[in-house]
């Protein structure tokens, strides 16, 4: 691992609002508190951001409900332009919002940059959408009813984003929410509000009214959101993060029977069969694995290798893993960032030593270097027993653990699928499974079988504005993005009319 690098606060902060975003303007807590966001890659402040309490929630709730009605009831064409300008905004300041993305998050700024440019996307995908909202129309079987089907807006909406991509989570959920004619509170990551704070202000100069959108930052989520979930002003809510709080939200929605989208935790398989491309494979688990320094809901966790090509597989993974330059994610060449806080690196090495301790062999890294800033170093484990607990739990950070599978001196067996199928699914959790075989009938029935969401056939990068992105079993419920995303924002209305005769 090389040495690690720091550099300076980007200047893209001192502009940032740092208060609450209410009815369109920037407004300090009741209480007056704040709090201070920290670089990873340094441990150094970088603001201080208003910490918002329930009395904060409710006043933001609020407004979202009483511009509802009037948002509703704008044309799908003023929502698309909205949603059209702030993409070109976005793009038009790539540099900008990916430093200040990297400062706070950690991610390198080349990663950020590609953020930058797929969450915009959403932006540009759902202006499209809004204008495509559709109905049906038809009549009875006896004729005498004339059925109209129409979609409206499901009303004030609850988001909820996670740290890991500041940018793609807050304009995944907003750009259906504004095509749909929703308005919203959103909170964002304690540890990454400011690229949210920065969007706002980009939605606000691309000619988002006053109080659809309204963004509340706190140190103490619980009782924001539960003050939200209580309210019985909001219609529904949108969660990425991790299961444990997803099902805590399922529970609360229950109580007012609120629409929930929920993308939560997972435990990605990534199958390497004995008739992969090996190269092929090795670049598709480095795309798999290391974005975002690992710290994915669709990273790679549990890597299964056919025995009979294990060790060309591994030493050639082993390398550009070993290769790997850590550092800053601001400072040039840097390739893999810090983890986004101390309890992000303890978390990780303790699942390394676990593994360890039930006999997996470290291949490369395994050992936080000295800080300032909160490192782990690119690792690889071999020869992981089931029994570890990486296995069973999220690791969220730059460990690759292959485990083997099949008879490696009868490559063609097809038990093999059978085997790796069952340890593949072998989890409460399906977002994402990947695998790389060359063989066509093997590909169709690995994609049948592999209980997941998403399913990515010799590649190693699923998400995609145009496509669904979502899981099964305790991954969650519904899908953002793709034709479907708009419809979790809509509630279907049937309209019966007699027909006269």
């Amino acid at each position: 691992m090389t040495a690690i690098a720091t550099t300076q606060v980007p200047d893209a902060i001192s502009s940032i609002h740092t208060d609450l975003f209410i009815g369109g303007e920037w407004v300090p807590a009741a209480a007056g508190d704040r709090f201070d966001v920290l670089n990873p890659a340094t441990g150094e402040v970088l603001a201080e951001v208003a910490d918002a309490d329930a009395t904060d929630a409710r006043r933001a709730l609020e407004t979202a409900a009483a511009h509802q009605a009037e948002w509703a009831a704008t044309s799908p064409r003023n929502r698309s332009e909205i949603l059209y300008r702030a993409y070109e905004l976005i793009m038009s300041r790539v540099d900008g919002i990916a430093s200040v993305m990297t400062a706070e998050m950690g991610k390198p700024l080349a990663e950020a940059k590609g953020e930058v440019a797929y969450g915009a996307e959403f932006f540009r995908w759902f202006a499209e959408e809004a204008v495509r909202i559709g109905g049906d129309h038809t009549t009875t079987g006896d004729g005498g009813t004339r059925i109209v089907v129409s979609r409206q807006p499901v009303g004030p909406c609850i988001l909820i984003t996670p740290w890991n991509f500041p940018l793609a989570m807050g304009t995944r959920k907003i750009g259906p929410a504004i095509a749909a004619g929703c308005t919203m509170v959103l909170k964002p990551a304690e540890l990454t509000p400011l690229t949210t704070l920065l969007l706002a202000d980009i939605l606000v100069e691309a000619g988002l009214p006053a109080g659809v959108l309204n963004v509340v930052t706190t140190t103490d989520p619980s009782t924001v959101v539960t003050e939200w979930m209580d309210s019985g002003l909001a219609r529904k809510v949108s969660f990425t993060g991790s299961t444990e709080v997803g099902k805590t939200l399922l529970r609360q929605a229950a109580g007012t029977v609120m629409r929930t989208s929920m993308e939560l935790g997972g435990n990605a398989p990534f199958i390497v069969c004995a008739d992969a491309d090996i190269s092929r494979a090795v670049d598709g688990l480095m795309l798999a694995k290391m974005r975002n320094t690992g710290q994915a809901c669709t990273a790679a966790n549990r890597i299964f290798v056919h025995r009979s090509v294990i060790d060309e597989f591994t030493e050639q993974f082993t390398a550009k893993m070993a290769a790997l330059k850590v550092g800053d994610g601001a400072a040039d060449g840097t390739q893999v960032g810090p983890l986004v806080e101390p309890k992000a690196v303890a978390k990780v090495a303790s699942l390394v030593d676990d593994a360890v301790s039930k006999g997996a062999a470290v291949a490369c890294g395994g050992e936080a270097p000295e800080g300032p800033g909160f490192f782990y170093p690119p690792t690889v484990l071999t020869g992981v027993g089931l029994e570890a607990d990486l296995v069973r739990n999220e690791i969220f950070g730059p460990v690759a653990a292959i485990i083997p599978f099949g008879d490696a001196d009868n490559p063609l067996d097809p038990a093999a699928d059978d085997e790796v199928i069952s340890l593949a699914n072998d989890t409460p959790w399906g977002l994402v499974a990947y695998f790389f075989s060359q063989d066509v009938d093997r590909c169709a029935r690995l994609s049948t079988a592999l209980e997941a969401g998403m399913v990515g056939v010799n590649t190693g990068i699923v998400s995609n504005p145009a496509a669904p992105f979502g899981g099964v079993k305790e991954s969650g419920l519904g899908r953002e993005g793709g034709r479907v995303g708009i419809e979790e924002f809509l509630d279907m209305k049937y309209t019966a009319t007699p027909i006269r005769r």
